[in-house]
């Protein structure tokens, strides 16, 4: 009898390890997984913020149009603009316009800018103020009855569009815009 008590006990102990080795399986599988779980987690986040990141930087120095007006006979653009609320400042040199029409463009820079309420010319614009500026279009001039798209990019990115409508006129103080 003694040695049945023997058997026994060897398979109770038999047990007692087999489940504690599934046990430790269970926790290293766990850890792994946790492990995997956390490195998925700080990937999402470092990507969500490079593209937060890439957004602002499109956005930064983005130009607002008030108004475009032709200004006189000669085909002259008087642009009223500012820059968009969370702008960054930006040199009035690094912000170029480009207007198209008919496979034809005109491109230049607003370094002309000066502020609505003072004529001294500029070299940086800033948000908050309401600057204005004069282009002239020599090869996209305003047509009656037309439309040009007008692009103007600020800045690292800040991107903006503008259909010019000339309408059936286009004499001086007409609105475009």
């Amino acid at each position: 009898m003694k040695e049945n008590t023997n058997e026994n006990s060897d398979n109770i102990a038999a047990i007692g390890i087999g489940a504690m080795i599934v046990f430790i399986a269970l926790i290293l599988v766990a850890a792994v997984a946790a492990a995997v779980i956390i490195q998925t987690a700080e990937q999402l986040q470092q990507n969500a913020q490079s593209t937060g990141e890439e957004t602002t930087d499109l956005l930064a120095s983005k130009v607002t149009i008030k108004s475009i007006v032709i200004q006189s006979t000669s085909a002259d653009l008087f642009i009223t603009f500012e820059l968009a609320p969370g702008s960054d400042s930006v040199t009035d040199s690094a912000v170029s316009w480009a207007i198209l029409c008919n496979g034809n463009d005109d491109y230049g820079d607003f370094s002309a800018a000066t502020l609505v309420s003072d004529a001294a010319p500029l070299t940086t614009l800033d948000p908050g103020n309401t600057y204005d500026v004069t282009i002239t279009p020599a090869t996209c001039p305003p047509t009656a009855n037309a439309d040009h798209e007008l692009m103007i990019q600020s800045g690292s990115g800040g991107f903006t569009y503008e259909l010019l409508n000339y309408g059936g006129s286009v004499a001086d103080g007409q609105v475009v815009v």
